[in-house]
C-alpha cells in the first residue's frame, strides 16, 4: 500500500475549501433567492443519503450519538448559522468572520486534542484573517451585531466539530466516506424542520436550479466533506482549518472571472498574504532527534576521571592525588 506524503494530503484536501470557494458564484447564478436554508438542505441531505446508499453502513453503538454531534457542529448548525450572517453582513466582512476559524481551533485543539500551539500557527491565523480582510472589504463595509455573533458563532462550530472529528477517530473499518455520510444525513435532518419552518414549502425549480443543486450536493459537499474529514484524519486540526482562507480567495477569483467583478492590486496583495499564512501554518516545525540507544551510557556508569592537561596544570574543579601532595 503507498502511503501518500503530507504534502499531497494537504493538496488534495485543499480541493475542499476551494470548491466551497465557488458556492456564492453558483447560488447567486443558478439557485431561487432568499432561500438559504433551503440551499442549505439541498446540499446537505441529498448529498448525505446517497453516500449512505453507496456505503450501506449505519452507526452503532457510541456513533449514533457522535454522528449526531458532529452533524451538528459540521452541517446542521454551520450552515444556518454561516447563511444568516451571509444575509445580516456584507459579504467581505461575513467572509472575514469567518475567517477567525483557525484561532478557535488552535484553541480548541490545545484544550482537547494537547496539540500545544506554535508561535507559527498562531501568526499564520492573524496573517490569514488580514490578508482575507483585504481581498473582500471595503470603506463602505458596514457591521450588524446579530450577523456578527451568527458569523462567530458558525466558525466556533465547525471548529469544534473539526476538532472533536479529530478526537474521536472513527470506528474500526469504516473509511471516511461513511463518516461524510452520516455527518450530512444527521445534519441535514436538523436542517429540515427549521428550513420548512422559516421558509415555507420549497420554491419551484427550474433547470438551473436542479443543475445548481445537484452541483452542490455532488462536487461541493459530498466530495468535498469527504476530503475535508480524510485531511482532518491525517493532519492536525489546525493545519486543516488554516486551509480554509482559500475558500473567500476562491471566491474573489471566481466573482472576477465569471462574474466580472472588481479585482485590484490590494485584493491581489491580501491573496498573496492569505495564501502565504495557509502554506506557513503547513510546515511541520523541525523536532530535535532523539539520542540512539548506543549514544547514552549503560545505566550506573561512573564517569571517568579528569585526565590532566599536558604541564601538569589540573583543570578546574579536579580533585588532586595523594601523591601529588608529598
Amino acid at each position: 500500500m503507498v502511503v501518500p506524503s503530507r504534502a499531497a494530503v494537504i493538496a488534495v484536501t485543499a480541493l475542499a475549501p476551494i470548491s466551497w470557494g465557488t458556492t456564492y458564484a453558483v447560488t447567486t447564478e443558478f439557485l431561487p433567492a432568499d432561500r438559504p436554508l433551503f440551499t442549505g438542505l439541498m446540499r446537505a441531505l441529498p448529498a448525505g443519503l446517497a453516500l449512505l446508499a453507496l456505503t450501506r453502513t449505519l452507526p452503532t453503538g457510541a456513533w449514533w450519538w457522535r454522528s449526531a454531534v458532529l452533524g451538528a457542529l459540521n452541517i446542521g448548525a454551520f450552515f444556518p448559522l454561516l447563511f444568516l450572517a451571509a444575509y445580516r453582513l456584507p459579504g467581505g466582512v461575513a467572509a472575514v468572520v469567518g475567517s477567525v476559524g483557525p484561532l478557535f481551533v488552535i484553541g480548541l485543539a490545545t484544550l482537547l486534542l494537547g496539540e500545544r500551539p506554535t508561535v507559527r500557527a498562531l501568526l499564520a491565523a492573524v496573517a490569514a484573517v488580514f490578508g482575507v480582510s483585504l481581498v473582500v472589504l471595503n470603506a463602505g463595509a458596514a457591521f450588524d451585531l446579530v450577523g456578527v455573533v451568527a458569523g462567530l458563532l458558525s466558525s466556533a462550530s465547525m471548529a469544534a466539530g473539526t476538532v472533536l472529528t479529530k478526537r474521536w477517530g472513527r470506528p474500526e473499518g469504516v473509511g471516511p466516506l461513511v463518516m461524510t455520510a452520516w455527518q450530512l444525513t444527521a445534519g441535514g435532518l436538523l436542517i429540515a424542520p427549521v428550513a420548512f419552518l422559516v421558509e415555507g414549502a420549497p420554491p419551484a425549480l427550474d433547470g438551473d436550479a436542479l443543475l445548481g443543486y445537484a452541483y452542490l450536493a455532488l462536487v461541493n459537499t459530498a466530495v468535498g466533506y469527504w476530503l475535508w474529514f480524510r485531511g482532518i484524519e491525517r493532519l492536525t486540526a489546525t493545519s486543516v482549518m488554516l486551509l480554509g482562507p482559500l475558500s473567500p480567495i476562491t471566491a474573489a477569483v471566481v466573482g472576477w472571472a465569471a462574474l466580472g467583478q472588481a479585482l485590484g492590486p490590494v485584493q491581489v496583495v491580501g491573496m498573496a498574504v492569505a495564501v502565504t499564512a495557509t502554506v506557513l501554518g503547513q510546515v511541520v516545525p523541525r523536532r530535535r532527534p532523539p539520542l540512539a540507544v548506543e549514544d547514552l551510557p549503560p545505566a550506573g556508569a561512573v564517569p571517568p576521571p579528569a585526565v590532566p592537561p599536558a604541564g601538569g596544570v589540573p583543570p578546574a574543579g579536579a580533585v588532586p592525588r595523594a601523591d601529588a601532595r608529598r
